[in-house]
């Protein structure tokens, strides 16, 4: 799962883009594939003796031994863009084939190359207001790297616009009666308060208020960072700093830039408080007064002059695939729609040493959720009775850049995006516990609820609101760029009942994205079963059913991406 410092998330779309699909590229890899692929294939009862372990059922083996593959030292993190997630590809993909999949990637593969580019600002950015005063950079300012442009350079007057957000079904509208034609806005960031968490989360990055100032003929904006942090240091403006010596990633047009869906109004910069009374003199002091407000309104303020940014974006590509296969369906008339079951391949790699181990392995977070994807492949070939609509078996790259991985495949996808009817996404489950009940983070905002609640219902579990709501989980996985596309999507976890809360607590506390998430961990394999269950379960009521799902009548985010509405 992203971490809550990635967010927000870029989110692209381009034509289509012709990369040499990164697999095989070297013949060393080749090798070391055989060599890999031959211990994954070890007879289970062979594990299971070489452990010293009570025996494991079928399903169970299935799933601990993709996990001994894809989260074994060997495959060092299986970092976006590195020879060993090649290799993990590789692996998901003969997977793919075993269970019968037709392949839906480049060529006839499963493969579908992403190209992933990593990007930072340059040295010699500059930023300066025409009476001359100086911004100081690490001080007064944060010039952020642009994504989309290798060149960047704006001059305008700068105008306050409160929050700079547009969400009329929560009193929002910080453009109501100002005109930022050919100007740069400036925000307050964070989210307003008395917001739902999950649409704060939305709302709290940068990408809804680019969205809004491109969408009023903005030409750049500013972020006015830690006005609502007093007293408790600058976390946002320090970010912004260190961001600025940072690679972050997306995904490259053919021009070997970031995607066009970059707002067509770029994030300049971030401006610490003592950068901000330079920018707006005198009316600083009532900018700061608005922001102090449990409400924040906007006040009119227009800087003392002109100001201007120019920068430099520098780009290294660092290629990629996601893998993709689907199961035709039986329906003449329903076989053309899709359910994807999704699940993201990548971790983090190698990284600072904890304890001497210096792999970060990735066992709960992904590998368990591409067991299972793997292992749903196969229970629904061996239903005997193939689902009325398709299933795409979807294992992404990079969700832990920002899912970009994902987010490149709902501009990509195999099959128009208005055949994907839902995603179910895997990622994440903790399986050292017997769960009492289950969370559906999304469900109830569509008619996924109710099957969601039978899947749960025939494992004699309850299903759970959101127990965790401050980390804002809905837009935390890939299942969100599918939201983002107006797709019914749901992200299914264990519950925290019972014993759940402690065993979260623990993983959370000392091996989320940390080199001990390995299968040196107390894993219930039962546990895994029972995941599987629900999904299986979930995924195919969603494709047998006669009607495709629904975002209920006024959702927010059903309404906000124009996706299909409940009547």
């Amino acid at each position: 799962m992203v971490p809550s410092q990635s967010l927000p998330r870029r989110f692209r779309i381009v034509s289509s883009v012709t990369v040499a699909p990164p697999l095989f590229r070297k013949s060393r890899i080749l090798s070391r594939i055989a060599r890999s692929l031959a211990l994954a294939l070890l007879p289970l009862s062979a594990i299971a003796s070489a452990q010293g372990a009570a025996p494991l059922s079928p399903e169970e083996a299935a799933l601990k031994s993709h996990v001994m593959f894809l989260a074994s030292d060997a495959m060092k993190g299986r970092d976006a863009g590195s020879g060993e997630y090649d290799i993990a590809a590789a692996y998901v993909a003969a997977q793919f084939q075993a269970a019968g999949l037709t392949p839906m990637g480049a060529n006839g593969s499963y493969l579908q190359p992403v190209p992933l580019v990593a990007y930072k600002l340059a040295d010699g950015a500059r930023a300066a207001l025409a009476d001359g005063a100086a911004l100081e950079p690490g001080k007064d300012i944060a010039i952020a790297a642009n994504p989309a442009a290798r060149a960047t350079a704006v001059s305008a007057p700068v105008v306050f616009v409160g929050h700079g957000l547009e969400a009329p079904a929560f009193g929002l509208d910080d453009y109501a009666g100002v005109d930022v034609r050919g100007k740069i806005v400036a925000y307050v960031g964070g989210a307003p308060a008395g917001l739902p968490s999950e649409v704060a989360a939305t709302m709290g990055g940068p990408q809804e208020r680019l969205r809004a100032a491109a969408a009023h003929g903005a030409v750049g904006a500013i972020a006015l960072a830690d006005l609502r942090t007093a007293g408790r240091g600058s976390p946002a403006f320090a970010g912004a700093v260190t961001a600025q010596g940072s690679e972050r990633v997306t995904w490259a047009t053919p021009a070997g830039v970031g995607n066009s869906a970059t707002p067509a109004t770029p994030l300049l910069a971030t401006l610490s408080p003592a950068g901000g009374a330079k920018l707006f003199g005198k009316a600083w002091p009532a900018i700061v007064k608005a922001a102090a407000r449990k409400t924040l309104r906007r006040v009119p303020a227009v800087s003392v002059a002109p100001l201007t940014v120019t920068s430099a974006t520098t780009f290294r590509a660092m290629p990629s695939s996601n893998v993709v296969g689907m199961l035709p369906g039986s329906d003449p008339a329903l076989a053309g729609e899709m359910v994807v079951l999704s699940a993201h391949l990548d971790h983090v790699g190698v990284g600072k040493p904890v304890n001497g181990d210096a792999i970060y392995n990735g066992a709960m977070d992904d590998a368990v959720g591409i067991a299972t994807l793997i292992e749903e492949a196969r229970r629904f070939k061996a239903a005997g009775t193939a689902p009325r609509r398709s299933i795409l078996f979807l294992a992404v790259t990079a969700e832990e850049k920002g899912l970009v991985g994902s987010d490149y495949f709902v501009n990509h996808p195999p099959v128009p995006i208005d055949r994907i009817v839902a995603d179910v996404n895997l990622d994440m489950p903790i399986l050292t516990y017997r769960f009492e009940d289950m969370v559906a983070f999304g469900g109830d905002r569509s008619t996924l609820g109710p099957i969601i609640a039978r899947a749960t219902g025939a494992l004699g579990v309850a299903l759970s609101p959101d127990p965790i709501p401050e980390m804002s989980i809905f837009v935390r996985s890939d299942h969100y760029n599918f939201v983002r596309k107006g797709v019914p999507s749901v992200f299914l976890w264990p519950g925290l009942k019972g014993p759940g809360r402690a065993a979260f607590d623990t993983f959370m506390n000392n091996c989320y994205h940390r080199p001990c998430d390995d299968l040196n961990q107390p894993f219930l394999w039962g546990e895994g079963v029972r995941f599987l269950d629900a999904n299986y379960r979930i995924a195919r009521e969603i494709a047998d059913a006669p009607q495709r799902p629904v975002w209920n009548k006024g959702d927010y985010f059903g309404t906000l991406y124009k996706g299909p509405m409940a009547p």
